[in-house]
């Protein structure tokens, strides 16, 4: 087996484009560390940093324009998809899309050097409308910034990254063994790590046919919307539902029975902000709160060709 060195100076462009390309994709590969050692072996002239320069900004550019095209054709059902492959339970998109509704199309400056915000910023901007131009514009500008600074560090740091460089190449072919010992466990605590955070919000969910129950019998239960203020934009809410953001949740729960069936939802895999919510509300004593299941597709695929029945809003305000 070629030394590691040595396919890195003979395949340096290469390798950086393809890590890069897969690692903008969403598989859970750090192209940052690729970039930083290629700036260090331009020092000595065996990688061209420019040229690595130019294929890492190329691949960002392939994979940004392929999901600015998917926000733009298939919208909220491609941020689900991210959201729901995604490791990290932080880059769920309803904890994301708000950040990138603050500060628009110019968060793609700094997206890529977020984890989650990278995974979403190019098809949100697809999805919420952005013009192509403004887009590729700010996308390009992030790509040289995220790429150039990778770049700019190993150069700076040559002599560092070349000593463990070099001591991976006496390792020979237990190096890649190692590395890849360590891709595997970043990826398995990543999961844990998901699997937690997907059990502390285990709370019991209520069923569609169940609120529908509930409303027929005249029980009038109060429906919250739990999504993100850019998810309402995309999608239209349950009609008579009241939004969690629209005011203080203190505030808002002075106001309410604690003995009102309350149902939450949101557009998250999981119901995961819609079960953190309703958390917030059984600690505070509304015992009667669940989040709903399937959230908002549950609801417009129960009312798919049927009126849709309208909660009675005069206990929400």
């Amino acid at each position: 087996m070629p030394q590691l060195v040595d396919l890195l100076q003979t395949y340096g462009v290469l390798i950086v484009f393809g890590i890069v390309l897969v690692e903008q994709f969403g598989l859970p590969i750090p192209a940052f560390p690729v970039l930083v050692v290629a700036g260090a072996l331009s020092v000595d002239g065996n990688v061209s940093w420019p040229l690595c320069l130019l294929a890492a900004m190329f691949a960002c550019l392939i994979c940004d324009v392929f999901w600015f095209r998917a926000g733009r054709f298939y919208g909220k059902r491609i941020l689900r998809l991210l959201c729901k492959i995604s490791l990290s339970p932080d880059s769920c998109v309803n904890q994301t899309e708000d950040r990138f509704r603050r500060f628009g199309v110019k968060s793609l400056l700094v997206s890529k050097f977020v984890p989650g915000f990278n995974t979403i910023a190019a098809p949100l901007s697809g999805a919420i409308g952005t013009h192509a131009r403004p887009f590729l514009a700010f996308a390009v500008t992030g790509a040289m910034l995220w790429s150039g600074t990778g770049i700019v560090l190993g150069i700076l740091f040559h002599d560092s990254v070349e000593g463990l460089l070099g001591l991976l190449e006496t390792m020979g072919g237990t190096a890649l063994s190692v590395l890849a010992v360590l891709l595997a466990l970043f990826i398995g605590v990543k999961f844990v790590e998901r699997r937690r955070h997907r059990a502390r919000v285990a709370v019991p969910r209520i069923g569609i046919a169940e609120l529908k129950a509930l409303i027929d019998g005249g029980h009038d239960p109060l429906i919250i919307d739990a999504r993100s203020l850019t998810a309402q934009e995309l999608e239209t809410a349950i009609p008579g539902a009241l939004v969690f953001q629209s005011c203080a949740p203190g505030q808002l729960m002075a106001t309410l029975d604690k003995d009102r069936h309350i149902v939450v939802y949101c557009s998250c895999p999981g119901d995961v902000t819609a079960a953190e919510v309703a958390q917030q509300f059984l600690a505070n004593g509304f015992h009667r709160t669940r989040p709903l299941q399937g959230g908002l597709d549950a609801w417009h695929l129960h009312h798919r060709g049927r009126p849709v029945i309208e909660p009675d809003r005069r206990h929400a305000r």
